[in-house]
């Protein structure tokens, strides 16, 4: 599956930020290629959502060593922006894991999966990637009213995630393995969507000065 577009033109922006939304793209791109993979189990997939893991971490390491110095040079806006990417580096880098995670639990299962249970997934990485997307054109455009309709995405796969474990569970003593493994598979999707929240939120703080990520937050069947 070829990779997604990482080319996307911006504003011009400090190297760091330019790195960070490069790793936005490549989070996403790992979605892509996990959907494509629970869809058509190809080795191809596989191996690219590796990749993007692996350069996610190569991304984290280097605005890790960088940043401290970088931030000592700019002035406060542009200190918040690169602390927003600091922030952002955490997040997209346990999603890769989280996307590495899911494409080996489906490269190795000795089985393809159930169509149901195949869709069911994929629907949650379809979510997953939207967000990442979204948080992207979010942070470029610096459009927080944009980053607040992230938020609400989350709630659907929250919903996609409690409908698969409440089906679950109530045939859980002909569950065997398989079963367990979406179950758990499904968790690491819903993990991705909490981290592609936070992105959200960092994005709101990051305009309007301003952390919503603690306030009250609407449950998802509310």
């Amino acid at each position: 599956m070829p990779a997604l577009d990482r080319t996307r033109k911006t504003r011009p922006q400090h190297p760091l930020t330019r790195l960070a939304l490069s790793a936005c793209l490549i989070a996403k791109d790992a979605t892509h290629n996990v959907i494509d993979l629970l869809s058509n189990s190809t080795r191809l997939a596989y191996l690219t959502v590796k990749d993007c893991e692996k350069e996610l971490d190569q991304i984290e390491r280097q605005i890790d060593e960088e940043l401290p110095r970088a931030i000592t040079q700019v002035n406060e806006d542009a200190a918040r922006e690169l602390l927003a990417c600091l922030k952002f580096i955490t997040d997209l880098e346990r999603i890769g894991d989280l996307m590495a995670w899911v494409g080996g639990c489906v490269h190795r299962a000795p089985s393809r999966l159930a169509a149901q249970e195949a869709n069911n997934l994929a629907e949650m990485a379809t979510v997953v990637q939207d967000m990442l997307g979204q948080v992207y054109n979010s942070f470029v455009a610096r459009d927080a009213h944009a980053a607040y309709g992230i938020l609400r995405a989350d709630l659907r796969i929250n919903q996609l995630h409690q409908a698969l474990m409440q089906r679950h569970l109530k045939r859980r003593l002909k569950a065997g393995p398989e079963i367990l493994n979406v179950m758990l598979m499904a968790q690491a999707l819903e993990r991705a969507g909490d981290h592609a929240k936070n992105l959200a939120e960092e994005v709101v703080h990051m305009v309007e000065g301003r952390s919503i990520r603690h306030t009250p937050k609407r449950r998802a069947h509310d």
